[in-house]
């Protein structure tokens, strides 16, 4: 495979990381019951001994770490502080940073979401970041463009586990698609414009729940990474990936938060139950 220009994509480098260390993505997600079970106030300083902990503890052996910006920010300006020493640790371990802050907006507001995450010289700036398309998939192009000319990726909400989504997730449109589907083939029109010649995948991502079950979806020309969250305390197992994604299994990346940070605060524990699940992942997806 000719490889030229491929180093730097989203795509490549996911790809790379995850057949290095394993499909799998780790949650920070240091809410109040979770620090108290660290023994840590929940305050700014328990906040940081919890989430660079966690990046201490796992930033060799976890390819992937999505921070929920929502915890963050809930301690202010200190706690913002801490997300961006956070997303510094985990560039300095060689791992990739997913930052789940959900945005979605249209013109001028968009476009500053995404310089504040996506652009290069910005504090908080992600390897990516998560998306909502509901203001229209079209509302998400500048962002997308954003992140592809930095090497970075974005993961749009499509199918969440959530009983609430379906009533927007599963409506249908005239021609009989779900707008899960849509917002699927929305993100295969756009990885397939910007997928450089032998890459697998682009930089247009989607968030699916690895506890919907079987939903008939077509990946078929998604092109991009799967986000599948709900592994361990949400109920999704190793065994559910395949009835959800069936042939698309292989560009799953699922995602676990309280089964790993529950182990803590010992970092021998942590990286315990994190290499179990990495080993459960990579048996599922089909890697050694």
């Amino acid at each position: 495979m000719n490889t030229e220009g491929l180093i730097g994509s989203y795509g490549e480098r996911l790809a790379a990381l995850t057949a290095e260390r394993g499909p799998l993505c780790v949650g920070v997600d240091p809410h109040p019951s979770l620090l108290a079970s660290w023994g840590l106030d929940p305050d700014a300083r328990g906040l940081e001994r919890c989430a660079r902990g966690m990046i201490e503890a796992l930033g060799g052996i976890v390819p992937v770490f999505k921070p929920q910006s929502a915890f963050f920010e809930a301690y202010g300006a200190a706690g913002i502080a801490v997300l961006e020493r956070t997303l510094a640790d985990i560039k300095a371990a060689g791992a990739i940073s997913l930052l789940d802050v959900k945005r979605g907006d249209i013109g001028s507001t968009m476009d500053a979401y995404a310089a504040a995450y996506l652009s290069d010289g910005s504090a908080l700036a992600a390897d990516a970041i998560t998306l909502s398309p509901y203001l229209g998939f079209g509302s998400l192009d500048g962002t997308i463009e954003l992140a592809d000319r930095g090497g970075r990726g974005v993961y749009v909400l499509a199918l969440t586990s959530n009983p609430e989504g379906t009533q927007v997730q599963h409506a249908r449109a005239a021609d009989g698609r779900t707008v899960g589907q849509i917002i699927i083939d929305e993100a295969g029109i756009r990885n397939a414009a910007r997928r450089k010649a032998g890459a697998s995948l682009g930089p247009v991502g989607v968030v699916i729940g690895a506890t919907i079950g079987h939903t008939g979806i077509d990946f078929t020309a998604l092109g991009g990474s799967i986000l599948a969250p709900g592994i361990g305390a949400q109920g999704g197992t190793a065994a559910d990936l395949g009835e959800v994604f069936a042939e698309a299994t292989r560009f799953v990346l699922p995602s676990t938060s309280r089964e790993v940070m529950s182990a803590g605060p010992t970092p021998g524990a942590l990286q315990a139950v994190a290499t179990r699940v990495l080993g459960q992942m990579k048996a599922a997806i089909g890697l050694r």
